[in-house]
């Protein structure tokens, strides 16, 4: 199989978690690759997401390695075989690979939660909201790029329309006063927010002012969890694009840290509360 010229981050990271299960067995790259019967490069073109692996070939190297959680063994199953073409890869080679990640990551996540300081979630915003944040961009954007973004930022809302779609978000107070693109698009920003509140499975929390400071504070988080915990992955948005995060003692710390956020949040009703009165001051 030829390698891959651009692997996604669910390709690494199926690599990443064969590389720990081999780490953990003790054995080393030759010793692997003997078991499929292929020389050392396979081993590292395959932990390194450069080469596909068929499921067939991963359940011999996960018995080799002495790992009978059937769980995750399933669930890298999962992740296997040929690279299907969703919707977000007509996008590849227009947007930075790092959104299609996220698209990727969205996808396939069981459950999410995001939290955000000053910015509406991408998940929740209009159209016109996620326009005017996008021509704010520095350095600018042309007309263009700032187009193909909008689109698929609205392409990737998909998700939460999905059965059984699960989602919950913390805002601070401070995003429903940001005004991008003016009195008219904040109040349907806001209404859009009530609007999708009060979706099944769709939960969102307000952090009202007047709280004296909470941990998380500034930060842009999205934690997708995974089909087994193992598989949970967070994705931060950072000046230089977009991070991920999956070692166990990080993804320990986020979820501590979104709990106590969501503690520090006025509950559902109250948050709509909030978010009515912050749309009735957009007049």
């Amino acid at each position: 199989m030829a390698p891959r010229s651009t692997p996604t981050a669910r390709h690494r990271r199926l690599g990443a978690e064969l590389r720990k299960l081999r780490e953990h067995a003790g054995m080393s790259v030759l010793e692997a690759a003997g078991v499929l019967g292929g020389e050392r490069p396979l081993i590292s073109n395959i932990e390194s997401g450069r080469v596909g692996v068929s499921e067939e070939r991963l359940r011999r190297l996960t018995t080799a390695y002495g790992c009978s959680d059937e769980a995750l063994v399933g669930a890298l199953a999962q992740m296997t075989g040929l690279r299907r073409r969703h919707w977000w890869e007509e996008y590849r080679g227009k947007l930075p690979a790092g959104l299609l990640d996220m698209a990727e990551l969205e996808h396939h996540a069981a459950r999410m939660r995001a939290a955000q300081t000053v910015h509406i979630p991408g998940l929740l915003q209009t159209e016109d909201h996620a326009r005017a944040v996008f021509s704010l961009a520095v350095p600018p954007l042309s007309r263009l790029e700032v187009e193909l973004r909008v689109a698929h930022r609205m392409e990737r809302k998909r998700v939460l329309a999905q059965p059984g779609a699960e989602f919950s978000a913390v805002l601070h107070e401070a995003a429903l006063h940001m005004g991008f693109g003016g009195a008219e698009v904040a109040r349907a920003q806001c209404q859009h927010l009530l609007d999708m509140g009060e979706r099944e499975g769709i939960d969102i929390q307000v952090i009202p002012f007047g709280t004296e400071g909470f941990p998380g504070a500034g930060q842009s988080i999205l934690y997708a969890c995974g089909p087994v915990p193992e598989l949970d992955t967070v994705q931060l948005d950072t000046a230089h694009g977009v991070v991920f995060i999956d070692s166990p003692a990080e993804l320990a710390n986020y979820r501590s840290l979104l709990d106590l956020m969501e503690q520090r949040s006025l509950d559902p009703e109250a948050s709509r509360a909030v978010i009515h009165k912050a749309k009735e001051q957009w007049k």
